[in-house]
C-alpha cells in the first residue's frame, strides 16, 4: 500500500529531466559560440600576420587559406548554435509546458490524476487488507492467551493449595480461550479470503492507472529520443555539404602552391628582373633643395611620396623615432594620393607612441613585406634641414624627440665596412658603444673607442657579457 508513489514521482521526475536536458544544451550551446568567436579571433590576427609578413606568392595564399576555413568552420558552428538554441531547445520548452500542467496550489495536474487514480483503485483492497490484519492480530493474541491459560491449568494441578472450584474457573478459562482461538481464526480466515477474492480487481484497477502512467512515460521517452537525433543531426558537421566543401577548398588552395611560380615571382618582383631605377642626371631645382638622408626617408616612404616641399625655416620635427610617419610644417607640400595620410597628427588616436608599439608587436610581424627601400642615398647638401650637420652624423634633428637609450657595450661578430658617411665601420672582435636601440630597419647608433659616431647594422653585434 502506497508504493504506487515511486510511479507518481516519475512524473515529477520528467519535468525535472527536461529542464535538465535544457540546461545541457544551453551549455553546448555556449561552447559551440565560445569556439566559433575563437575562431574568428584567431583567423583575423594571422590572416594580419601573415599579409603583413615576409611570406609571399602562392605559398601566401595556401597559408591564408587556413585563416578561411577558420572563418568557414566559425560561422557553421554559430550556425550550430542558433540550431541548438532556436529549435531544439525551444522544442523541449514548449512540449514542457504542453505535457506537464502546473496547479494553483502547487505540484502539477498530471501528477495529482496519478496519485488520485492509484488512491480509488486501492483503497477497496487497502481497507480489506487493513480488516486481515486486525483479524490476523486477534488470532494471534487469541492464541497466546490459550497457551497462556493451558500453562496456568497445568501448574495448578501440582499445587495442592487450590481448592476445586479455582481449579475449575481455571479449566473453565482454558475452555474459552479454546473458543475464541476458533472463533478468531474463523474470522481471520475468511477476512483473509475476502482479501484474495478482492486481489484480481485490485490489480486490474492498478494496472490501469498504472499503465496511464506508463503511457505519458512513453512519450516524454520517446520525445527525448528525437530530440536527442535532432540535437545529433545539428552537432554532425561531417555530414554538412558546406562542411566538406571547405576542406575539399583548403586542400585545392594548398596544393595549388607553386614554389617555382613564387621564386619566378620574386625575381621578377624584387630581384634581377624588377624596373630598375638607375641614377640619371637631374637639373637643380629650387623646390627641391635638399635631399632625405637613408634613415628619415625610411621612415617617410610608407606609400607617400613629397613632389614640393618650400621650406621657411627649421619648421622640422618628428614625433618619435619609431613613428612611421613624417611631420614637415611648411607653406605647400603636394602627395600622391595614398591608402593613409602620414602627416596626420597621431595624438588623435588618444594613445602614445609606446602603446602604438606594443600593440603592433601584438598585431603584426615585425618585419613588414611592403617596407619601402631608399632609391637616393645622398645626405649631403648644404641646404638640407633634414641631414646630418655632422659627417659621422653626431647630430641628428630627428633623434633630439628620442628617448635616451642606456650605452652598452658590443663586439663586432663580422667585419663590416661603412656605405656611407654617417656608417660605420669596423672589423669581427672590435668593441664599441651602442648609444641607441635598433630602430625599425635593422640599425643601430654606435661610437667607436676613436670616438667616431655613426650607424651599424643591429646584427652585427653581440653585447659584451
Amino acid at each position: 500500500v502506497g508504493n504506487y508513489k515511486r510511479t507518481v514521482k516519475r512524473i515529477d521526475d520528467g519535468h525535472r529531466l527536461c529542464n535538465d536536458l535544457m540546461n545541457c544544451i544551453h551549455e553546448r550551446a555556449r561552447i559551440e559560440k565560445g569556439y566559433a568567436q575563437q575562431l574568428t579571433e584567431w583567423a583575423k590576427r594571422w590572416k594580419q600576420l601573415v599579409e603583413k609578413g615576409p611570406q609571399y606568392g602562392t605559398v601566401e595564399r595556401a597559408w591564408c587559406a587556413f585563416m578561411s576555413e577558420a572563418e568557414k568552420v566559425s560561422e557553421l558552428h554559430l550556425e550550430v548554435k542558433g540550431s541548438l538554441m532556436n529549435e531544439d531547445f525551444e522544442k523541449i520548452k514548449n512540449w514542457q509546458k504542453e505535457a506537464f500542467h502546473k496547479q494553483m496550489m502547487g505540484g502539477f495536474k498530471e501528477t495529482k490524476e496519478a496519485e488520485d487514480g492509484f488512491r480509488k483503485a486501492q483503497k477497496p483492497w487497502a481497507k480489506k487488507l487493513k480488516e486481515v490484519e486486525a483479524a490476523k492480530k486477534a488470532y494471534h493474541a487469541a492464541c497466546k492467551e490459550e497457551k497462556l491459560a493451558i500453562s496456568r491449568e497445568t501448574n495448578s494441578k501440582a499445587d495442592p493449595a487450590l481448592n476445586p472450584e479455582q481449579l475449575k474457573k481455571l479449566q473453565d478459562k482454558v475452555e474459552k480461550s479454546k473458543q475464541d482461538v476458533l472463533k478468531t481464526k474463523e474470522k481471520y480466515e475468511k477476512s483473509l479470503k475476502e482479501l484474495d477474492n478482492a486481489t484480481p480487481q485490485y490489480m486490474e484497477n492498478m494496472e490501469q492507472v498504472f499503465e496511464q502512467c506508463q503511457q505519458f512515460e512513453e512519450k516524454r521517452l520517446r520525445f527525448f529520443r528525437e530530440v536527442l537525433l535532432e540535437v545529433q543531426k545539428h552537432l554532425d558537421l561531417s555530414n554538412v555539404a558546406s562542411y566538406k566543401n571547405i576542406y575539399r577548398e583548403l586542400e585545392q588552395n594548398i596544393k595549388t602552391a607553386d614554389a617555382v611560380e613564387d621564386l619566378r615571382w620574386f625575381r621578377a618582383n624584387q630581384g634581377p628582373g624588377m624596373s630598375m631605377n638607375w641614377p640619371q642626371f637631374e637639373e637643380w631645382s629650387a623646390d627641391l633643395n635638399r635631399t632625405l638622408s637613408r634613415r628619415e626617408k625610411k621612415k617617410a616612404s610608407d606609400g607617400v611620396t613629397l613632389t614640393g616641399i618650400n621650406q621657411t625655416g627649421d619648421q622640422v620635427s618628428q614625433p618619435n623615432k619609431h613613428s612611421s610617419s613624417l611631420s614637415v610644417q611648411s607653406n605647400t607640400v603636394q602627395s600622391v594620393q595614398s591608402s593613409y595620410n602620414p602627416f596626420e597628427d597621431e595624438e588623435d588616436t588618444g594613445s602614445t607612441v609606446s602603446e602604438k608599439e606594443d600593440n603592433k608587436i601584438k598585431n603584426v610581424s615585425s618585419y613588414e613585406k611592403n617596407q619601402s627601400y631608399p632609391t637616393d642615398w645622398s645626405d649631403e647638401e648644404s641646404n638640407n634641414p633634414f641631414s646630418s650637420t655632422d659627417a659621422n652624423g653626431d647630430t641628428n634633428p630627428f633623434d633630439e624627440d628620442s628617448p635616451p637609450a642606456m650605452e652598452v657595450r658590443v663586439r663586432a661578430l663580422y667585419d663590416y665596412e661603412g656605405q656611407e658617411q654617417d656608417e660605420l665601420s669596423f672589423k669581427a672582435g672590435d668593441e664599441l658603444t651602442k648609444m641607441e636601440n635598433e630602430d625599425e630597419q635593422g640599425w643601430c647608433k654606435g661610437r667607436l673607442d676613436n670616438g667616431q659616431v655613426g650607424l651599424y647594422p643591429a646584427n652585427y653585434v653581440e653585447p659584451i657579457q
